[in-house]
C-alpha cells in the first residue's frame, strides 16, 4: 500500500513537471523572436545581363613588326617589356650591300644624264642645220630619237636609284606605333631572309587600344544593346571595378562547352590607373536599365503569397504581411512601387 501511494505521488510529480516545461516553451512573447530586418532606403536599381570575358588588344592594336629586305641581323635595340614611341629604331640589318647598290645606282644616273645632255645638244644643232637644209630630214630625225631615249634612259635609272634606296631603308626597321614590345623573334648576328615571307622582328601591342569580348548566353542576348553600359573585374584587381560602354554585337555565334555564345565587344572606358592586359580574364554585368532614387529593399524580404508579391513589415515587434508592387528586379535589390514607405522597417528571415 505505501509503495501505491508513493508510486502515485511520483506520477503526479513528473506530470506536473512535463505542464510547467511545455508551459514555459509555449509562452514566448514577441519580444523573444530576435529578426533579421533592413530599413527601407532609396537607391538606384539596374537590371543587368553577367557575363564571362577575355581582354584583347583592338583591331590594329597588336602589330608584328618584321623587315621586307634580308641580311644579318647587325643591332637589336630593344627587349621584352619595353616601351617605344611612334617611330623608334628597334634594329638594323647589314646594309654593306645594298649601299653598293645605292652608289652603282647613283653612278648609272650621272653617267644618263650626261648622255641626255650631249644628246640634247646634239640634238638642237641637227635641228639648225636641217632649217638650212645642210642635212636630211631622217638624220634629224635619228637625233631626236636619240635624246629621247637619253631622257628615258634618266628616267630609268632615277626611278633605280628610288627603289636602292628604299631597298636600303628597309634594313632599319622602326615601331610603326607606340606600345609595349610583347615578344622578341629574332637577335642579333641572327641571318634573316624576305625572299618567302617577311619576318618578324618584334610584337607591339598598344595597351592604351584595349577591349572586353564578353561572351554572353543565347538566352541573354536578344536584351543586349549598342551603348548600354557595362561594368567588369579582372583577377589581377579583384577591389577595382572597370567601366565600359557595349559597342559592336557580333551576329556569329560561338560554341564553347556546347553553350551557345555571342561575343559583345565591350568599349573601356579610360578611367583608372590600372594596367590591363590582352588576355586577362573578366567578370562583366551589362546593364539594360537603371531606375534612380527609387524605394528599394533586399531581394531577400520578398516574398510570394499565392500569386502577390509580399513582404513582413516589423510594427511593435510583429511581423505584419503587406502586399507590394515591385518594379525593376536588380541582382541583390529590388523596387518597389507601392505597399510600403520609405525608413519602414521590412523582416528579411520570416518564413
Amino acid at each position: 500500500m505505501y509503495n501505491k501511494k508513493k508510486l502515485m505521488r511520483t506520477a503526479l510529480f513528473l506530470c506536473g513537471l512535463i505542464t510547467l516545461t511545455f508551459i514555459s516553451c509555449t509562452d514566448k512573447t514577441p519580444e523573444d523572436v530576435k529578426w533579421e530586418t533592413q530599413t527601407v532606403t532609396r537607391s538606384d536599381i539596374g537590371s543587368s545581363v553577367m557575363a564571362k570575358g577575355i581582354i584583347k588588344p583592338k583591331v590594329g592594336a597588336e602589330v608584328r613588326i618584321g623587315s621586307r629586305a634580308s641580311g644579318t641581323v647587325t643591332n637589336l635595340y630593344v627587349n621584352i617589356g619595353d616601351y617605344v614611341t611612334k617611330g623608334t629604331l628597334l634594329a638594323e640589318l647589314d646594309d654593306a650591300e645594298l649601299k653598293a647598290q645605292c652608289i652603282k645606282s647613283q653612278a648609272n644616273l650621272c653617267n644618263a644624264e650626261v648622255n641626255l645632255k650631249y644628246a640634247e645638244i646634239d640634238f638642237q644643232r641637227r635641228k639648225n642645220l636641217k632649217e638650212k637644209e645642210f642635212i636630211s630630214q631622217q638624220v634629224l630625225d635619228d637625233a631626236q630619237k636619240a635624246y629621247e631615249l637619253a631622257n628615258a634612259r634618266v628616267l630609268q635609272e632615277k626611278a633605280n636609284l628610288d627603289f636602292a634606296n628604299i631597298q636600303l631603308s628597309y634594313t632599319r626597321i622602326y615601331a610603326s606605333l607606340s606600345g609595349v614590345i610583347s615578344s622578341v623573334s629574332t637577335q642579333k648576328g641572327e641571318t634573316v631572309s624576305a625572299i618567302i615571307s617577311t619576318p618578324t622582328f618584334v610584337t607591339i601591342i598598344d595597351l592604351d587600344r584595349l577591349e572586353v569580348w564578353a561572351y554572353v548566353d543565347e538566352t541573354d542576348i536578344g536584351r543586349i544593346e549598342e551603348g548600354q553600359s557595362a561594368k567588369f573585374t579582372v583577377d589581377t584587381y579583384p577591389d577595382t571595378e572597370f567601366s565600359g560602354t557595349v559597342r559592336t554585337i557580333y551576329p556569329q555565334a560561338e560554341i564553347l562547352n556546347n553553350v551557345v555564345n555571342y561575343i559583345v565587344l565591350i568599349e573601356i572606358d579610360k578611367n583608372k590607373s590600372k594596367i590591363l592586359r590582352p588576355e586577362m580574364t573578366t567578370s562583366i554585368n551589362i546593364f539594360m536599365q537603371t531606375h534612380g532614387n527609387v524605394l528599394s529593399i533586399p531581394n531577400k524580404a520578398l516574398k510570394r503569397n499565392g500569386n502577390k508579391n509580399v513582404v513582413y513589415v516589423l510594427e511593435h515587434n510583429q511581423a505584419v504581411e503587406r502586399e507590394v508592387i515591385v518594379g525593376l528586379r536588380g541582382k541583390y535589390q529590388s523596387e518597389i512601387i507601392n505597399g510600403i514607405k520609405e525608413n519602414e522597417v521590412v523582416v528579411m528571415n520570416k518564413n
